[in-house]
């Protein structure tokens, strides 16, 4: 049979590093949210005549603007899945180490009870008679 080899350490070094690559992903969406509209915006609006059109969102504002509700779905999906995922190995790894305790303590206490002699003998009971 098989058997599970896993280093609760290990698996805390790891998810620190995830979760600090996690947080610059974070901090990129937010920047991008904060960022995009602004950015749509001094891309400049539509001129007519040498005058510009007051409101009306030129073609590369418009561009950025569909790019960004584009990807802004799939960008949460992956701040989120990426938050579940480290919540569901930091669970595991401690349910992992719960259920080792919990052995351990059931071995240790199983190698304390008293011994149960039972010497031959009629009917089961000790002495022969």
């Amino acid at each position: 049979m098989t058997g599970w080899d896993i280093s609760p350490s290990g698996v805390s070094g790891v998810l620190k590093e995830t979760a600090k690559a996690a947080e610059g992903l974070s901090n990129t969406g937010k920047a991008l949210q904060k960022t995009m509209p602004s950015a749509a915006e001094s891309a400049g609006t539509i001129q007519q005549g040498g005058v510009e059109k007051s409101g009306v969102q030129g073609p590369v504002g418009a561009a950025l603007g569909e790019f960004f509700t584009a990807y802004q779905e799939k960008l949460m999906y992956v701040a989120v899945r990426t938050s579940n995922s480290l919540n569901g190995a930091a669970g595991a790894t401690n349910a992992y180490v719960k259920g080792d305790l919990e052995m351990a303590a059931r071995a240790q206490a199983n190698a304390l009870k008293e011994p149960k002699i039972d010497l031959p003998g009629t009917g089961g009971q000790q002495g022969g008679s």
